[in-house]
């Protein structure tokens, strides 16, 4: 792709917004044909695109597709409009903010034949790519438990939604990915601190269709910034620092030890541990190379509008089950029909 083949717009030029239009200007095949920001370009992070004001001016543009990185609120409105003009769209993280929300969005790019997908951005970090693979050729055996700490100070862009559709989605997606599970069940605890409507501060364990238990800690109250990822199986464990693209490998060890107490308590012994070195390509430009190859027609790695729907459901059983103090199952929950287009 030598030349500029498919023209991109994109919707929202906040925090996100702003990395998007750096990607997009420079990314090979796409041209940035537009932003759309009510409130313009402030801080001059359109990259040359023309800024407008209504998603309508946008697809007057002729687009092939469309970036939305708004607020989580405005998602389905935005991307229904999308879908009914038919612009293929990569929809910002959640997918919406309520369930309903995003079945209406993958019924109307279904129906349409769309190629969409969701920007669950931790897909496509070096060490969670690494560890999905080693998963996938059964390096570390069956899996036993994954474990997830994602926390650090408030961001003041997040108004309109708590910790567990803007932080804790990332983890609970993740997780379903790298295993190739979906949750069965989840049980959580929330606080909320900080004096916002929304929760702050979010405590789950869950367990997955093949069994393997989970916890997630998600937090915006802690000073440290840490974004961890631990997947314990029969051969050891892995542990991922996504914020640094580090994985590492801790072996179980076939030494045996003579002191018998010891033995029996601890069950497996340390072994090696293994720094992998892993190429560090920036997530956000894998991701927009994948979604443009899965406009082409090309075979491309992305997270569906359906696989999105999910982690909403996960997301709202958590809330569900904080706000109910029970344990909230999935796996007996509805499950949206396939839409074929005609």
């Amino acid at each position: 792709m030598s030349a500029a083949v498919l023209k991109a717009g994109l919707v929202g030029l906040g925090s996100m917004g702003r990395h998007h239009a750096r990607v997009l200007a420079g990314l090979e095949g796409v041209d940035l044909v537009g932003v759309v920001d009510p409130m313009g370009d402030k801080n001059g992070w359109a990259q040359g695109a023309p800024v407008l004001s209504t998603v309508e001016e946008l697809i007057a543009l002729g687009i092939d597709y469309a970036v939305v990185a708004c607020p989580t609120a405005l998602h389905e409105s935005v991307g229904l409009q999308l879908a009914e003009a038919g612009v293929c769209a990569l929809i910002e993280k959640p997918l919406a903010d309520t369930i309903e929300g995003a079945r209406r969005l993958v019924e109307a790019f279904e129906s349409r034949g769309l190629v969409a997908g969701v920007g669950h951005i931790e897909r496509c970090n070096p060490a969670l790519r690494s560890l999905r693979s080693r998963l996938e050729a059964g390096e570390l055996g069956d899996v036993f438990q994954v474990v997830t700490r994602r926390q650090g100070p408030f961001p003041h862009r997040i108004a309109d939604v708590g910790v567990v559709k803007d932080l804790a989605t990332h983890d609970i997606d993740l997780t379903g990915w790298v295993t190739g599970q979906t949750y069965t069940s989840i049980a959580a605890h929330t606080v909320s601190k900080s004096g916002r409507p929304h929760e702050d501060m979010v405590s789950a364990v869950g367990q997955l269709s093949d069994g393997t238990m989970v916890n997630h800690l998600v937090n915006w109250l802690s000073p440290l910034k840490e974004r961890f990822t631990s997947v314990t199986g029969e051969r050891g464990c892995y542990i991922a620092d996504t914020l640094t693209a580090d994985l590492t490998f801790h072996s179980n060890a076939a030494v045996t030890t003579e002191w018998e107490a010891l033995r029996a308590f601890r069950g497996v012994s340390e072994g090696d541990m293994i720094r992998y070195a892993i190429p560090k390509r920036e997530p956000l430009l894998v991701e927009h190379e994948l979604f443009r190859d899965a406009v082409l027609g090309q075979s491309a790695d992305i997270c569906t509008l359906r696989q999105g729907l999910r982690t909403v459901e996960v997301a709202a059983a958590v809330l569900e089950s904080a706000s109910t103090g029970r344990s909230v199952r999935l796996d007996d929950r509805e499950t949206l029909p396939e839409v074929v287009a005609n």
